[in-house]
């Protein structure tokens, strides 16, 4: 049978009418389909609140972080801001004296009234803006205070995900952190929100075993630092306990550019822990275990949270793991632009391995729009595109509203090399795969 050529793309830039359409049901299925974020360091309106403080390291004000003043003194404003007022005009240690308020008069107006806008993270501020109703060409920035002091944190939580469509918010609970862990042990139901999920982490079991031991015989558990068969036990003991606690839906970890795992001849103190309790525990568990690999930590300290950098990262201890353990899932993510490629490479081989999101320095468009287009060309749609990694509430508008138009160009481009080939792809094609991507890819991929 001759074979048609009768639907092959125009060689010409002009899109074809066929193209034209495909590309508007895709950019209005992708907007329109609510998301699962992943990972988030988003609080609900428990942790917002003031609870009876059990240590002073517990802060009374609350861990959720909402409002203008949260949206433009997040660190990558903080470090953007360092570039036009270097530290010889505006010290560190003088900008950190500062009131909130006062550090985000300063970056507002170094960022975005005296410069226009032009970064990605500002432009998520003006995004978010205009998405919530109000005036991006607005100058004075106590209009904007205004209007978010008038609102109340739970029904900004629904405005918010309602204006992003994000139909559930994945936490990013840290264990080994005083203000989180002991809001859990005062007020055990903080997390009981339908809107979001708990995510243990516990990066000093596996980074710094010497600093996590005491802190577990500290919690009452019976640790050596030498790893014996019984301290492993009570290793497994702790994460059951906290699992159970917050109604983990998976673990995760955050690891340095320099992680290695290299098998069972491994003995260093966090390989170990991580092959003899971690990932047995959760193997049993029936919970993923996810890893965010490739941050340098404070190469410039004086910036804080916005001091680490990027290096490149170890796939094949990535695929050391899913070999020696597949009876394990893991979700992973790194952080450099050199790792993505042989880290889509390895999802191809291992099942138990689920590529997510374009994480921190990668969440730029134009980085998102060529990992994107690698990955579904290498893995189809068995993927998570992304995921906000918001630390401020509102920033899931602009993280979302940017990346799903991303998103939406390269699934266009791909449907119409699909149809290039003579197949024909349906609106409902259409509307199972972008469900698959924001939603389904990773609710699969929690159950065993």
């Amino acid at each position: 049978m001759k074979r048609s050529t009768s639907l092959r793309v125009d060689p010409s830039h002009t899109p074809t009418d066929r193209q034209t359409e495909l590309a508007r049901i895709v950019h209005s299925t992708v907007h329109s389909t609510p998301v699962w974020d992943l990972h988030t360091h988003l609080y609900p309106t428990g942790f917002g609140s003031p609870v009876p403080t059990v240590s002073d390291s517990v802060d009374p004000q609350g861990l959720s972080l909402w409002g203008i003043d949260e949206l433009l003194t997040y660190h990558y404003l903080v470090a953007e801001v360092y570039r036009v007022v270097p530290a010889t005009r505006l010290p560190y240690e003088q900008f950190w004296r500062m009131s909130k308020s006062e550090q985000a008069d300063h970056i507002w107006k170094n960022l975005f009234v005296d410069r226009t806008p032009l970064s990605e993270a500002c432009r998520g501020v003006l995004t978010t803006l205009s998405l919530l109703g109000l005036d991006p060409n607005e100058r004075n920035l106590d209009n904007h205070r205004k209007w978010f002091a008038e609102q109340s944190l739970d029904s900004h939580i629904d405005r918010v995900m309602d204006t992003a469509r994000v139909s559930r918010i994945t936490m990013t609970n840290a264990v080994f952190d005083d203000n989180e862990r002991e809001r859990w042990l005062a007020t055990p139901s903080a997390g009981a929100d339908a809107r979001f999920e708990a995510v243990l982490r516990f990066d000093p079991l596996l980074r710094d075993w010497h600093s996590a031991g005491p802190k577990l015989r500290e919690w009452g558990y019976e640790v050596d630092q030498d790893l014996d068969d019984k301290t492993i036990g009570e290793i497994r003991r702790f994460l059951r306990d906290w699992i159970g606690r917050m109604n983990a839906i998976y673990c995760a970890v955050s690891l340095p550019p320099s992680f290695r795992y290299r098998g069972a001849e491994d003995r260093s103190p966090g390989s170990t822990v991580f092959r003899e309790a971690v990932l047995p525990t959760l193997a049993e568990a029936g919970l993923p275990m996810a890893m965010m690999i490739g941050s340098r930590l404070q190469v410039n300290p004086s910036l804080k949270d916005g001091g680490d950098t990027v290096e490149n990262s170890d796939v094949a201890s990535v695929v050391q793991l899913c070999s020696d353990f597949p009876d394990n899932r893991f979700l992973c993510t790194m952080l450099a632009r050199e790792n993505q490629h042989e880290l889509a490479v390895a999802a191809r081989k291992f099942g138990n391995l689920m590529v997510f999101g374009c994480w921190w320095f990668l969440n730029n468009p134009s980085l998102v729009e060529e990992i994107t287009r690698m990955r579904l060309e290498l893995l189809g749609t068995t993927f998570v595109p992304q995921h906000s990694d918001a630390r401020v509430l509102d920033q899931l508008i602009y993280k979302w509203d940017h990346s799903r138009s991303i998103i939406a160009k390269v699934l266009a481009d791909k449907y119409a090399d699909v149809e290039a080939t003579g197949r024909r792809v349906s609106e409902t094609d259409i509307q199972r795969d972008v469900q698959h991507l924001l939603h389904g890819a990773f609710a699969d991929f929690l159950t065993p």
